[in-house]
Protein backbone atom coordinates (compact mmCIF):
# COMPACT_ATOMS: atom_id res chain seq x y z
CA UNK A 1 0.00 0.00 0.00
CA UNK A 2 1.37 3.17 -0.83
CA UNK A 3 0.44 6.67 0.94
CA UNK A 4 0.41 10.44 -0.80
CA UNK A 5 3.07 12.61 0.63
CA UNK A 6 0.72 15.02 1.80
CA UNK A 7 2.14 17.76 4.66
CA UNK A 8 0.24 16.27 7.58
CA UNK A 9 1.93 15.16 11.32
CA UNK A 10 1.41 11.77 12.34
CA UNK A 11 2.66 11.50 16.11
CA UNK A 12 2.71 7.89 17.36
CA UNK A 13 2.56 7.42 21.09
CA UNK A 14 4.30 4.88 22.58
CA UNK A 15 4.18 4.82 26.61
CA UNK A 16 6.98 2.32 27.83
CA UNK A 17 7.34 0.75 31.27
CA UNK A 18 10.82 -1.66 32.18
CA UNK A 19 11.22 -2.24 27.79
CA UNK A 20 14.81 -1.87 27.33
CA UNK A 21 14.50 -5.57 25.73
CA UNK A 22 12.42 -3.83 22.94
CA UNK A 23 13.31 -0.50 21.89
CA UNK A 24 16.02 -1.42 19.09
CA UNK A 25 13.50 -3.82 17.36
CA UNK A 26 10.46 -1.84 17.63
CA UNK A 27 12.31 1.40 15.90
CA UNK A 28 13.90 -0.73 13.35
CA UNK A 29 9.93 -2.24 12.78
CA UNK A 30 9.09 1.02 12.35
CA UNK A 31 11.86 2.14 9.77
CA UNK A 32 11.78 -0.78 7.67
CA UNK A 33 7.45 -0.27 7.92
CA UNK A 34 7.11 3.60 7.75
CA UNK A 35 9.53 5.55 7.47
CA UNK A 36 9.50 5.27 3.27
CA UNK A 37 6.08 6.05 3.21
CA UNK A 38 5.83 8.62 5.97
CA UNK A 39 8.23 11.37 5.72
CA UNK A 40 6.47 13.50 8.45
CA UNK A 41 6.30 10.46 10.84
CA UNK A 42 7.10 11.78 14.67
CA UNK A 43 7.65 9.02 17.68
CA UNK A 44 7.36 9.92 21.34
CA UNK A 45 7.65 8.14 23.94
CA UNK A 46 6.28 8.32 26.91
CA UNK A 47 8.40 6.91 30.07
CA UNK A 48 6.07 5.75 32.90
CA UNK A 49 9.27 5.85 35.52
CA UNK A 50 11.07 3.06 34.09
CA UNK A 51 14.35 1.94 36.54
CA UNK A 52 16.03 -0.53 33.84
CA UNK A 53 17.81 1.50 30.75
CA UNK A 54 14.76 2.04 28.77
CA UNK A 55 15.34 5.78 29.25
CA UNK A 56 19.10 5.53 27.95
CA UNK A 57 18.14 3.55 24.89
CA UNK A 58 15.60 6.18 24.16
CA UNK A 59 17.96 9.04 24.63
CA UNK A 60 20.55 7.73 22.11
CA UNK A 61 17.59 8.06 19.65
CA UNK A 62 16.85 11.59 20.04
CA UNK A 63 20.03 12.73 17.71
CA UNK A 64 18.92 14.34 14.81
CA UNK A 65 20.87 12.53 12.88
CA UNK A 66 18.69 9.42 13.48
CA UNK A 67 16.43 8.50 10.73
CA UNK A 68 13.11 9.30 12.77
CA UNK A 69 12.10 12.57 14.71
CA UNK A 70 11.97 11.04 18.21
CA UNK A 71 10.80 12.72 21.62
CA UNK A 72 10.77 11.39 25.07
CA UNK A 73 8.24 12.31 27.90
CA UNK A 74 9.60 11.56 31.03
CA UNK A 75 6.92 11.28 34.23
CA UNK A 76 8.64 11.82 37.15
CA UNK A 77 7.36 8.08 38.61
CA UNK A 78 5.11 5.05 37.66
CA UNK A 79 1.58 6.27 37.30
CA UNK A 80 0.33 3.53 35.39
CA UNK A 81 -0.14 3.28 31.37
CA UNK A 82 -3.53 5.45 31.10
CA UNK A 83 -1.72 8.17 32.91
CA UNK A 84 1.10 7.84 30.64
CA UNK A 85 -1.32 7.85 27.39
CA UNK A 86 -3.34 10.88 28.92
CA UNK A 87 0.04 12.97 28.98
CA UNK A 88 0.96 11.87 25.44
CA UNK A 89 -2.72 12.84 24.31
CA UNK A 90 -2.40 16.58 26.61
CA UNK A 91 1.40 17.19 25.07
CA UNK A 92 1.72 15.61 21.50
CA UNK A 93 0.06 18.31 18.59
CA UNK A 94 -0.68 16.40 15.67
CA UNK A 95 -3.22 16.05 13.01
CA UNK A 96 -3.51 12.11 14.07
CA UNK A 97 -1.99 10.55 16.91
CA UNK A 98 -1.54 6.41 17.21
CA UNK A 99 -0.99 5.15 20.54
CA UNK A 100 0.62 1.86 20.35
CA UNK A 101 2.26 -0.66 22.16
CA UNK A 102 6.57 -0.93 22.28
CA UNK A 103 6.26 -5.11 21.93
CA UNK A 104 5.09 -5.50 18.42
CA UNK A 105 2.42 -6.85 19.23
CA UNK A 106 0.65 -3.97 17.68
CA UNK A 107 2.27 -4.31 13.61
CA UNK A 108 3.75 -1.08 12.48
CA UNK A 109 2.33 -2.03 9.11
CA UNK A 110 -1.45 -1.58 10.06
CA UNK A 111 -0.89 2.27 10.25
CA UNK A 112 -0.71 2.90 7.07
CA UNK A 113 -4.35 1.27 6.58
CA UNK A 114 -4.98 3.68 9.25
CA UNK A 115 -3.48 6.72 7.73
CA UNK A 116 -5.28 5.51 4.41
CA UNK A 117 -8.70 5.23 5.71
CA UNK A 118 -8.51 8.08 7.87
CA UNK A 119 -7.01 10.40 4.76
CA UNK A 120 -9.71 8.72 2.09
CA UNK A 121 -12.72 8.46 3.83
CA UNK A 122 -12.55 10.71 6.53
CA UNK A 123 -12.97 8.31 9.76
CA UNK A 124 -11.47 10.06 12.84
CA UNK A 125 -11.22 6.87 15.16
CA UNK A 126 -9.62 3.86 13.04
CA UNK A 127 -9.06 1.13 15.59
CA UNK A 128 -7.19 -2.31 14.84
CA UNK A 129 -9.47 -5.53 16.07
CA UNK A 130 -7.68 -8.65 17.19
CA UNK A 131 -9.19 -11.07 15.06
CA UNK A 132 -6.37 -14.00 15.45
CA UNK A 133 -5.56 -14.00 19.23
CA UNK A 134 -3.86 -17.52 19.19
CA UNK A 135 -0.86 -15.88 20.45
CA UNK A 136 -2.67 -15.21 23.60
CA UNK A 137 -3.45 -17.85 26.22
CA UNK A 138 -6.83 -19.16 26.62
CA UNK A 139 -7.44 -17.85 30.18
CA UNK A 140 -6.56 -14.53 29.02
CA UNK A 141 -8.80 -14.78 25.63
CA UNK A 142 -11.76 -16.00 27.72
CA UNK A 143 -11.09 -13.38 30.47
CA UNK A 144 -11.10 -10.66 27.86
CA UNK A 145 -14.25 -11.52 25.71
CA UNK A 146 -16.25 -11.90 29.37
CA UNK A 147 -14.91 -8.49 30.05
CA UNK A 148 -16.23 -6.72 27.04
CA UNK A 149 -19.30 -8.51 26.73
CA UNK A 150 -20.15 -7.80 30.77
CA UNK A 151 -19.22 -4.17 29.98
CA UNK A 152 -21.52 -3.52 27.45
CA UNK A 153 -24.25 -5.50 29.06
CA UNK A 154 -24.05 -2.81 31.88
CA UNK A 155 -23.07 0.55 29.83
CA UNK A 156 -25.59 1.85 27.50
CA UNK A 157 -24.41 5.06 26.45
CA UNK A 158 -20.86 4.07 25.36
CA UNK A 159 -19.72 0.88 23.66
CA UNK A 160 -16.29 -0.85 23.04
CA UNK A 161 -16.30 -3.14 19.56
CA UNK A 162 -14.66 -6.55 21.11
CA UNK A 163 -11.51 -7.68 20.84
CA UNK A 164 -10.18 -3.72 20.35
CA UNK A 165 -7.60 -2.21 22.41
CA UNK A 166 -5.39 0.85 22.58
CA UNK A 167 -4.17 0.51 18.95
CA UNK A 168 -5.78 2.97 16.94
CA UNK A 169 -5.40 6.33 14.55
CA UNK A 170 -7.04 9.55 16.47
CA UNK A 171 -8.15 12.90 14.38
CA UNK A 172 -6.99 16.02 15.67
CA UNK A 173 -10.30 16.66 16.55
CA UNK A 174 -10.80 13.20 18.71
CA UNK A 175 -7.40 14.12 20.85
CA UNK A 176 -8.94 17.90 21.38
CA UNK A 177 -12.53 16.30 22.83
CA UNK A 178 -10.15 14.16 25.22
CA UNK A 179 -8.41 16.47 26.84
CA UNK A 180 -11.33 18.08 28.07
CA UNK A 181 -12.26 14.76 30.18
CA UNK A 182 -10.60 15.28 33.02
CA UNK A 183 -11.76 12.60 35.28
CA UNK A 184 -8.49 11.02 37.40
CA UNK A 185 -9.58 7.50 36.96
CA UNK A 186 -8.77 7.13 33.42
CA UNK A 187 -10.12 3.89 31.06
CA UNK A 188 -8.98 4.95 28.21
CA UNK A 189 -10.85 2.28 25.95
CA UNK A 190 -14.05 3.73 27.39
CA UNK A 191 -12.93 6.99 26.58
CA UNK A 192 -11.66 6.45 23.31
CA UNK A 193 -15.25 5.40 22.80
CA UNK A 194 -17.22 8.46 24.31
CA UNK A 195 -16.23 11.12 21.96
CA UNK A 196 -18.66 9.52 19.32
CA UNK A 197 -17.19 10.31 16.60
CA UNK A 198 -16.98 8.26 12.96
CA UNK A 199 -14.66 5.14 13.54
CA UNK A 200 -13.88 1.75 11.89
CA UNK A 201 -12.56 -1.00 13.01
CA UNK A 202 -9.65 -2.86 10.82
CA UNK A 203 -9.12 -6.52 11.43
CA UNK A 204 -5.23 -7.84 12.21
CA UNK A 205 -3.51 -10.74 13.30
CA UNK A 206 -2.05 -10.46 16.85
CA UNK A 207 1.46 -11.74 17.48
CA UNK A 208 3.67 -12.26 20.09
CA UNK A 209 5.87 -10.50 22.00
CA UNK A 210 8.72 -9.53 20.00
CA UNK A 211 11.13 -9.00 23.22
CA UNK A 212 10.33 -8.76 27.01
CA UNK A 213 7.29 -9.77 29.36
CA UNK A 214 4.12 -8.32 29.52
CA UNK A 215 3.76 -5.98 33.17
CA UNK A 216 -0.26 -6.51 33.24
CA UNK A 217 -0.67 -10.23 35.63
CA UNK A 218 -4.85 -11.15 36.21
CA UNK A 219 -4.81 -8.80 39.68
CA UNK A 220 -4.12 -5.48 37.64
CA UNK A 221 -5.92 -7.07 34.94
CA UNK A 222 -9.42 -7.40 37.45
CA UNK A 223 -8.76 -4.17 38.64
CA UNK A 224 -8.46 -2.34 35.79
CA UNK A 225 -11.54 -4.11 34.51
CA UNK A 226 -13.29 -2.69 37.82
CA UNK A 227 -12.13 0.59 36.72
CA UNK A 228 -13.76 0.90 33.56
CA UNK A 229 -17.19 -0.67 34.94
CA UNK A 230 -17.52 1.44 37.81
CA UNK A 231 -16.24 4.54 35.20
CA UNK A 232 -19.09 4.15 32.99
CA UNK A 233 -22.17 2.63 34.15
CA UNK A 234 -24.28 2.92 37.24
CA UNK A 235 -26.02 -0.15 37.09
CA UNK A 236 -23.92 -2.04 39.67
CA UNK A 237 -25.40 1.19 41.92
CA UNK A 238 -28.46 0.59 40.74
CA UNK A 239 -29.03 -3.15 41.04
CA UNK A 240 -29.08 -2.94 44.56
CA UNK A 241 -31.84 -1.61 44.98
CA UNK A 242 -33.95 -3.88 43.03
CA UNK A 243 -32.21 -6.94 45.29
CA UNK A 244 -32.99 -5.08 48.64
CA UNK A 245 -36.32 -4.68 47.39
CA UNK A 246 -37.13 -8.54 46.06
CA UNK A 247 -35.21 -9.61 49.76
CA UNK A 248 -37.55 -7.32 51.44
CA UNK A 249 -40.42 -9.02 49.63
CA UNK A 250 -39.49 -12.23 50.69
CA UNK A 251 -38.99 -11.52 53.99
CA UNK A 252 -42.52 -9.96 54.38
CA UNK A 253 -44.28 -13.03 52.37
CA UNK A 254 -42.08 -14.91 54.84
CA UNK A 255 -43.49 -13.23 57.74
CA UNK A 256 -46.86 -13.46 57.04
CA UNK A 257 -46.50 -17.47 56.67
CA UNK A 258 -45.01 -17.63 59.79
CA UNK A 259 -47.87 -15.41 61.39
CA UNK A 260 -50.44 -17.52 59.71
CA UNK A 261 -48.43 -20.73 60.83
CA UNK A 262 -48.39 -19.90 64.38
CA UNK A 263 -52.28 -18.69 64.32
CA UNK A 264 -53.52 -21.94 63.30
CA UNK A 265 -51.05 -24.47 64.08
CA UNK A 266 -49.08 -22.99 67.17
CA UNK A 267 -45.90 -22.19 67.52
CA UNK A 268 -42.85 -24.38 66.12
CA UNK A 269 -39.40 -25.09 67.64
CA UNK A 270 -37.18 -22.65 65.86
CA UNK A 271 -34.97 -24.25 63.57
CA UNK A 272 -31.16 -23.58 64.04
CA UNK A 273 -30.36 -24.43 60.83
CA UNK A 274 -32.52 -22.36 58.79
CA UNK A 275 -32.27 -19.30 61.31
CA UNK A 276 -28.55 -19.20 60.35
CA UNK A 277 -28.83 -19.56 56.46
CA UNK A 278 -31.14 -16.43 56.24
CA UNK A 279 -28.41 -14.40 58.39
CA UNK A 280 -25.76 -15.61 56.49
CA UNK A 281 -27.78 -14.74 53.53
CA UNK A 282 -28.65 -11.54 54.36
CA UNK A 283 -24.86 -10.77 56.04
CA UNK A 284 -23.69 -11.64 52.48
CA UNK A 285 -25.66 -9.82 50.53
CA UNK A 286 -25.03 -6.66 53.13
CA UNK A 287 -21.33 -7.11 52.90
CA UNK A 288 -21.45 -7.15 49.06
CA UNK A 289 -23.60 -4.12 48.31
CA UNK A 290 -21.81 -2.09 50.77
CA UNK A 291 -18.06 -3.26 48.78
CA UNK A 292 -19.73 -2.29 45.67
CA UNK A 293 -20.88 1.13 47.27
CA UNK A 294 -17.29 1.29 48.42
CA UNK A 295 -15.69 1.22 44.56
CA UNK A 296 -17.69 3.51 43.63
CA UNK A 297 -16.99 5.86 47.16
CA UNK A 298 -13.19 5.14 46.50
CA UNK A 299 -13.01 6.30 42.80
CA UNK A 300 -15.17 9.65 43.64
CA UNK A 301 -12.62 10.19 46.56
CA UNK A 302 -10.08 10.85 43.91
CA UNK A 303 -12.17 12.87 41.96
CA UNK A 304 -12.81 15.14 44.82
CA UNK A 305 -8.91 15.53 45.88
CA UNK A 306 -8.06 16.71 42.24
CA UNK A 307 -4.46 15.25 42.06
CA UNK A 308 -2.82 15.53 38.76
CA UNK A 309 -3.33 12.20 36.24
CA UNK A 310 0.62 12.39 36.21
CA UNK A 311 3.34 14.72 36.56
CA UNK A 312 6.45 15.17 33.69
CA UNK A 313 9.71 15.32 34.83
CA UNK A 314 11.13 16.11 31.48
CA UNK A 315 10.60 16.63 27.79
CA UNK A 316 13.50 15.79 25.45
CA UNK A 317 13.71 16.04 21.39
CA UNK A 318 11.35 17.80 18.87
CA UNK A 319 8.27 17.81 21.23
CA UNK A 320 10.27 20.01 23.71
CA UNK A 321 10.75 23.17 21.13
CA UNK A 322 6.86 22.85 21.19
CA UNK A 323 5.71 22.82 24.43
CA UNK A 324 5.57 26.08 26.24
CA UNK A 325 8.84 26.97 28.18
CA UNK A 326 8.08 25.97 31.63
CA UNK A 327 5.22 24.63 31.99
CA UNK A 328 2.58 23.33 29.40
CA UNK A 329 -1.05 24.25 30.76
CA UNK A 330 -2.17 20.37 30.34
CA UNK A 331 -5.40 19.75 30.80
CA UNK A 332 -4.95 16.57 33.33
CA UNK A 333 -1.40 16.98 34.70
CA UNK A 334 1.38 19.17 35.82
CA UNK A 335 4.77 19.74 33.44
CA UNK A 336 8.18 20.88 35.06
CA UNK A 337 10.35 21.53 32.90
CA UNK A 338 12.81 23.32 35.24
CA UNK A 339 10.91 25.92 36.82
CA UNK A 340 8.00 25.51 39.81
CA UNK A 341 5.01 23.68 38.95
CA UNK A 342 2.13 25.59 38.96
CA UNK A 343 -1.52 23.87 38.64
CA UNK A 344 -3.26 23.67 34.98
CA UNK A 345 -5.66 26.35 36.39
CA UNK A 346 -3.10 28.91 37.49
CA UNK A 347 -1.50 28.33 34.12
CA UNK A 348 -4.54 28.93 31.88
CA UNK A 349 -5.11 32.40 33.45
CA UNK A 350 -1.17 33.44 32.98
CA UNK A 351 -2.18 32.73 29.29
CA UNK A 352 -5.90 33.94 29.64
CA UNK A 353 -3.76 37.44 30.52
CA UNK A 354 -1.02 37.61 28.77
CA UNK A 355 -4.00 37.49 26.04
Amino acid sequence: MSCPHENYLVALVVPVYNEEQSISGFVQALLTALSPELPHLELVFVDDGSTDGTVARIEELLSPQEPLKVSLIRLSRNFGKEAAMTAALDLVDADAVIPMDVDLQDPPELVLDFIRIWKEEGVDDVYGIRTDRSFDPDTKRLTSEGFYYIFNKLTSKVRIPENVGDFRLLDRKVVLTLRQLGERNRFMKGLFAWPGFASRGVGYRRPGRAAGHSKWNYWKLWNFALDGIVAFSSLPLRVWSYIGCAVGLVAVVSMVVLILRVAFYGADVPGYASLMCVILFLGAVQLISVGVLGEYLSRLTEEVKHRPVYVVSRISGPLSQRVAAGLNAASNGVVYNGKEPKSATASSRDQDASS
